[in-house]
């Protein structure tokens, strides 16, 4: 095992009378970096718990954990070209300007620069799972309201698809639903905590009440199931992470069949793939967590937190990063393939002296040569 600290703003530590390596630590695997560059891809991995996005990135030898300060994120979707993420009560959206990564380092390393670019207030609705479909639209699961929502520009959110054993909105997390996946380019299957329409009622049957939902028929295809999360259309099949029980299976979509692929010891949620590897997020269970009561706080001695990678067909683990500092609880993990190492900037001077302007204007833009005797840099300007 290799371990690997970042250095953070100290007003970025929980516990600024800690060193860095105390509050935001992790070891991992020593063959976690090769295989990030072999699959040519890099994993966000958000913890509401620790109010941090991490971007785990190959760095020579090491994971290079880098991390960045939200309010409660949680679901997020990613690409070579754009971020959203779900906080507190807001969805924060960014756009790739690798422009810039030449005024973060000399030489540049960053093969990605993700620049704010707008911030939609939609309230504190509890936002869980996110993707985008074909046309670009960005979908949400809004876990207090039990729906599935899209955005415009006058409300809040834009209910758009609810269980059919949800008779109306109420601001009262009845089923918790929690998990979305997309499949040809649309919405599809999602996951929730339990089968109720009463208030918090999911509550009373976590260890075996999850379900899974088809979304184009209305139906529950999946009963039984301990603490469903993170569902996944990939490789031309259905995937569930089953957290009660630290199983990542299969589902089959017509039948409802289950099988289970591989187990990761502690509490699986947050999963995404590059290739023929698995990346699943692992939780700690706390005695303080609404979710301890279940199968796999039995064997959950050691209460690991971290990401598992888990190689598909043999269902073995092959890599893992553990944290072992302030990070207990991981919501997503996102892979972006193409990326290797970039960065995420929601605040600061670059903010105000980065532009991104549409092709026929950028056409257009002349700059004056930057002063040797100052040593100042003309800003980034990039095509939108």
């Amino acid at each position: 095992m290799t371990s690997y600290e970042t250095p953070v703003p100290a007003d970025a530590d929980a516990e600024p009378q800690k060193s860095v390596a105390e509050v935001f630590g992790s070891m991992h695997t020593n063959n976690f970096p090769d295989l990030l560059r072999q699959l040519g891809g890099c994993l966000l991995v958000s913890t509401y718990q620790a109010g941090k996005l991490v971007i785990l990135r190959p760095d020579g030898p090491s994971i290079n954990t880098h991390y960045r300060q939200f309010n409660r994120p949680m679901g997020m979707a990613a690409d070579t070209q754009r971020l959203a993420l779900g906080t507190a009560i807001e969805i924060a959206e960014f756009r790739n300007m690798p422009a810039v990564a030449r005024r973060l380092q000399d030489p540049p390393r960053h093969d990605a620069v993700y620049l704010a670019r707008r911030v939609h207030i939609s309230g504190a609705i509890d936002i869980h799972e996110m993707a985008w479909d074909k046309h670009g639209d960005l979908w949400f699961v809004n876990t207090l309201f039990s729906c599935l929502c899209t955005l415009d520009m006058r409300s809040s959110f834009v209910p758009r698809w609810r269980p059919r054993f949800i008779t109306h909105y109420a601001t009262e997390d009845r089923c918790h639903l929690n998990g979305l996946a997309m499949r040809d380019g649309k919405p599809r299957y999602l996951t929730a905590l339990g089968e109720s329409n009463e208030p918090q009622g999911w509550r009373k049957n976590k260890r075996n009440g999850g379900i899974l939902i088809d979304m184009a028929t209305d139906k529950v295809i999946a009963r039984g199931l301990s603490m469903p999360h993170s569902p996944r259309w990939y490789d031309n099949k259905l995937w569930v992470l089953e957290s009660g029980r630290g199983k990542l299976v299969t589902i089959d979509p017509k039948t409802g069949v289950k099988t289970d692929i591989a187990s990761v010891p502690g509490f699986a949620r947050g999963l995404d793939f590059l290739g023929p590897v698995a990346f699943i997020g692992l939780s700690q269970l706390r005695e303080t967590n609404a979710f301890t009561d279940i199968e796999i706080t039995d064997d959950n001695a050691d209460r690991q937190s971290g990401v598992w990678a888990v190689h598909l067909e043999t269902g073995k683990t092959i890599a893992l990063l553990k944290f072992t500092g302030a990070v207990q609880e991981i919501f997503a993990v996102q892979a972006i393939p193409g990326v290797l190492f970039p960065e995420i900037i929601s605040e600061g001077e670059l903010l105000g002296s980065s532009y991104a302007l549409p092709d026929e204007a950028l056409r257009e833009v002349g700059f004056t040569p930057p002063s040797a005797a100052d040593g100042c840099t003309a800003p980034a300007t990039q095509t939108s």
